[in-house]
């Protein structure tokens, strides 16, 4: 087996082999590289930089399995020039890939532990990894809380999933929407609005969550305040992440690099922070 970084800055070419349209603005690429005997060892939370030949590069979640890890697949939104292009390659086209970088969940710990998943918008990618990986290990872990907000009921993507996950023993799933329309029957409002309905052993939980910061920090609060220690609330952060490797200075958040330090970092080590303007 090839080891996956040779040299930290080339991209490895990988070949698309499906594409899934999750919605107008959000696809996955499921790659598989060109040197047959090359496999990609990572944990779920991390990252790899996707380059577009000619266009640039983007840091995107790993969105598969760390068992499937012949295989990668990235689900990306197109927001921006790089990640637009993106969203018009097609199955057999080839994309540039180096990583895994940072650091991701922490599984190991949360195993024999509840575990309580919070994503708020879109970006929901980072956390996707995580029910999946505990679904395909469903006996390591305990209970499993799944709460996902978005500002519209329209914006909800994965809603097959979201029903499949529902009809899972040990497991409760409670979404919501800021605005929505005729026939949702979920919560009216904010994703942090669900944390009240949570029965929790406080001793034995462990959360992981992503999205906006102001929605992270009310959730860290509220969990805390059910009695989860801080040290058990773990945040995926985002930044402006060129290099992956801590060189470029763009991620810098206080002393922490998000691309080395992170994306998964401990709710402690970035509690300071967020109440520091301009970070």
């Amino acid at each position: 087996m090839i080891p996956p970084i040779s040299n930290p800055y080339a991209p490895l070419v990988a070949d698309i082999i499906e594409k899934t349209q999750e919605s107008p603005t959000i696809f996955t690429l499921k790659t598989q590289f060109q040197q047959p005997d090359l496999a990609w060892s990572f944990a779920p939370g991390q990252f790899n930089m996707l380059y577009l030949y000619g266009v640039g590069e983007v840091p995107i979640s790993i969105a598969s399995d760390p068992a499937e890890y012949r295989f990668l697949s990235h689900t990306i939104r197109a927001v921006g020039r790089v990640t637009k292009a993106m969203q018009a390659l097609t199955v057999g086209q080839t994309i540039g890939i180096r990583g895994p970088y940072g650091k991701g969940w922490p599984m190991t710990e949360a195993e024999g532990k509840d575990v309580v998943i919070i994503t708020g918008g879109l970006g929901c990618a980072p956390v996707v990894s995580v029910i999946n990986y505990i679904i395909a290990r469903r006996e390591k872990f305990r209970k499993l809380y799944i709460l996902q907000g978005v500002k519209h009921s329209d914006d909800l993507i994965w809603r097959q999933q979201y029903t499949q996950w529902q009809q899972l023993p040990n497991t409760q799933v409670l979404l919501a929407a800021d605005a929505v329309i005729k026939g949702w029957s979920w919560h009216t409002g904010y994703v942090t609005d669900l944390i009240h309905q949570l029965t929790l052993n406080s001793e034995q939980t462990i959360a992981m969550m992503c999205g906006p910061e102001l929605m992270m920090h009310t959730a860290a609060q509220l969990l805390h305040q059910q009695g989860l220690r801080e040290e058990a609330i773990y945040l995926s952060m985002e930044r402006n992440m060129a290099c992956g490797i801590g060189h470029c200075g763009h991620c810098q958040y206080g002393g922490l690099f998000i691309c080395k330090d992170g994306p998964v970092l401990p709710y402690p080590a970035v509690k300071p922070l967020f109440s520091e303007a301009g970070f």
